[in-house]
């Protein structure tokens, strides 16, 4: 608290931050993310059930491992939506101020 009332009045500053707060907000709840994420952790689940499956379960499958493949495929897809938002990084759009420096 004492920081901020020894800060001086500058506008732009404030504007700064609170841009980084947004920005940071829309980095943290980006769709990729949360998608990926779940994908990620999902198909780890279902490859480690498709490593383990029993005999049973296999020609219940007509012999496709069914698990294996479904899993290694969501952690494809996981990975592609994490890379997608790491090469694309999300960008708050600037908003207009109505108010003028110096006003």
């Amino acid at each position: 608290m004492a920081e901020e009332k020894n800060r001086p009045d500058d506008e732009l500053l404030t504007q700064g931050e609170d841009l980084e707060k947004r920005s940071a907000a829309a980095r943290l709840f980006d769709v990729r993310r949360v998608i990926g994420g779940l994908f990620v952790v999902y198909g780890v689940i279902v490859t480690l059930l498709g490593i383990f499956d029993s005999d049973t379960d296999i020609e219940k499958a007509q012999g496709v491992r069914i698990n294996l493949w479904m899993g290694l495929s969501m952690l494809v897809l996981g990975g592609l939506f994490l890379l997608w938002q790491w090469w694309r990084p999300t960008q708050v759009p600037a908003t207009d101020n109505p108010k003028r420096h110096g006003e």
